[in-house]
């Protein structure tokens, strides 16, 4: 099971993303983290800039023209710089209404005089088109959201549940439903009002059990959206796990 840190063979400039404005990295001893964030945050900018300009004949935007990008700077830098735009750009009308409140759900730290550094320059109406391009690049990858899952998280012991995993927790070569689903088996972090955070959970594609923070995941899936591969997944593993249970006088402990 993939987790935060593992490598890849992806193009993708892999520029640790800093969620922290300039203020807080100075705070946290952590400036050089953040400056070379930043330089890849304005990089991605002029890639996105390239990209319209290069595939934008006046009338039509190729819908083609954010896989370049994505390529190399990947789903996460290139949302943050795009939602930074909008985000700073918000007066403007010529964005779209989706477009704006799909932005206003992204956090992007306010950083006095840094922001702008890399806010997309292109024609905000084509721009717009951009947004539009990668909010369906996302679309297409079928992800599990928090539409999948039932019950409130807060209150919720994860123990025994399917989890769905946040794709913020993955590094993105590993995006998809397959690497999302995990069952979860013990740890403080299962109880909902626990000072503990760990959650021991094995993932339903591989079998393979790591430790995760339960604010690693978005919360417990609903069981209509259970794919049939990890069903079954899951039935192998519970059948193991009253395999494994103690015995005490010939009789299984439950």
């Amino acid at each position: 099971m993939p987790s935060v840190g593992k490598g890849g063979n992806l193009r993708m400039n892999d520029t640790y993303l800093y969620p922290y404005s300039s203020t807080e990295a100075r705070d946290r001893n952590e400036l050089p983290l953040w400056r070379e964030s930043h330089k890849a945050n304005i990089a991605c900018r002029n890639a996105i800039e390239d990209a319209i300009r290069q595939n934008f004949d006046g009338m039509h935007l190729d819908k083609n023209c954010i896989t370049p990008v994505l390529e190399e700077y990947g789903y996460k830098r290139t949302a943050w710089v795009l939602a930074n735009t909008l985000h700073e750009l918000k007066w403007d009308g010529r964005f779209g209404h989706a477009n704006k409140q799909w932005a206003e759900r992204a956090c992007i730290p306010k950083d006095t005089n840094h922001n702008s550094d890399f806010v997309v320059r292109s024609h905000p109406a084509v721009l717009d088109g951009f947004v539009t391009f990668y909010r369906k690049a996302v679309q297409a990858l079928n992800l599990f959201g928090a539409e999948h899952c039932v019950g409130d998280r807060a209150k919720q012991d994860f123990t025994g549940k399917v989890l769905v995993l946040s794709p913020e927790a993955l590094r993105e070569q590993y995006w998809g439903q397959d690497y999302q689903l995990l069952y979860a088996r013990s740890g403080f972090g299962c109880e909902p009002h626990s000072s503990g955070r760990a959650v021991f959970a094995t993932c339903l594609s591989d079998g393979e059990t790591a430790r995760w923070n339960r604010e690693d995941f978005i919360g417990v899936l609903d069981d209509k959206f259970l794919p049939d591969w990890a069903r079954e997944k899951l039935e192998e593993l519970m059948t193991q796990e009253q395999a494994d249970a103690p015995t005490m006088g010939g009789m299984k402990m439950k």
